[in-house]
């Protein structure tokens, strides 16, 4: 069984969960403070820690020995992984953020996965609003084109389970402890 925390969008609320077991994998899924990331890392001392920018995010890489996954697919634990950062474009001018279109060319031949985490959710799957926090399309299509079993999100602040077809979605605000 591997052991599991997602954490999202408040650095408040991180590092308050006390696992049942050793964690294999650390997941972060954007607009977190790299400061976050690193005390949470040093809390639960992962076996692996992998993540994706937000769209309040800056640029550049993250702290050792963090794997970006936007745009990646890595192996662990005898899981495939990969990631996409930020969200849909609201404005005109930011960090990590993206038009519907770009984000189906940039999905479109993306791998299969066990694991996508994600800054963004799904169209239509736990937004907050159709404005600032619009979930992608390209989220759905990859989901029906290769069903992984989970699909892990920040950005809509809740902490809300939904499936489609035999994909687990989990929106992620603060963390989440999980097993697989």
């Amino acid at each position: 069984m591997l052991n599991i925390i997602a954490i999202a969008d408040d650095d408040a609320l991180v590092g308050h969960i006390e696992p049942a077991a050793d964690v294999d994998l650390l997941l972060s899924l954007g607009d977190l403070y790299d400061v976050t990331l690193e005390k949470a890392i040093d809390i639960y001392a992962p076996e692996y820690v992998a993540a994706v920018r937000g769209n309040h995010c800056v640029r550049g890489a993250f702290p050792v020995p963090t794997i970006d996954l936007h745009l990646q697919n890595i192996h662990r634990c005898g899981l495939s992984l990969g990631g996409f950062a930020g969200s849909w474009q609201y404005k005109r001018l930011g960090n990590h953020m993206y038009t519907q279109e770009q984000v189906h060319a940039l999905l479109e031949d993306f791998t299969a996965v066990d694991i996508f985490i994600a800054h963004n959710s799904p169209r239509g799957i736990h937004e907050r609003d159709s404005l600032h926090h619009q979930g992608f399309d390209a989220f759905l299509d990859y989901i029906d084109r290769v069903q992984p079993a989970f699909f892990l999100h920040g950005h809509q602040h809740c902490n809300k389970v939904s499936y489609r077809g035999n994909t687990c979605i989990m929106g992620v605000y603060g963390e989440r402890y999980f097993q697989i």
